[in-house]
């Protein structure tokens, strides 16, 4: 597990952009947090440190968001309007996952009992008015590799 706060949305790019550089095909990263605590600027980062051009969204309307043209592509999903399980089953959440890209969703509590064992969770929570505390728990063995490879960075 691994903690750090940060200070400003930039910071929080910043680490998610430098989390980036760890990231490889299938990785699968959880953003948990309340609405507005930071997950899409997150996930922003993360398309900056992959080298994505694009502007990243919240793809709350779309539920899933592809971004390419960078080191590895971006599937970003909102599951926040779903009900459960079944109907992020109907939108094809387990084939992106084979797709080679690195899947990132917000609100993976909607996942239930389908939530993959092999994952990164990452909680977003306001530490004050701008500032963030982040949290990284890696469950399986992949993730426990990327989450070392982070710490060695730092």
């Amino acid at each position: 597990m691994m903690d750090l706060l940060t200070h400003n949305a930039k910071e929080t790019r910043a680490f998610a952009a430098r989390l980036a550089t760890q990231v490889q095909r299938g990785d699968l990263l959880l953003l948990h947090g309340d609405l507005g605590a930071g997950k899409t600027t997150f996930a922003q980062g993360l398309a900056e440190g992959l080298g994505i051009a694009a502007g990243v969204t919240s793809p709350t309307f779309t539920l899933v968001q592809e971004y390419r043209g960078g080191r590895l592509p971006l599937y970003h999903f909102d599951l926040y309007r779903l009900g459960g399980p079944d109907e992020v089953f109907d939108l094809g959440f387990f084939d992106y996952l084979e797709q080679g890209g690195v899947v990132v969703v917000e609100w993976p509590e909607r996942l239930g009992e389908s939530l993959p064992t092999e994952r990164l969770d990452i909680t977003l929570s306001a530490a004050g008015e701008a500032e963030r505390t982040i949290t990284l728990l890696a469950r399986g063995a992949r993730h426990t590799q990327l989450l070392t490879a982070l710490e060695e960075q730092a």
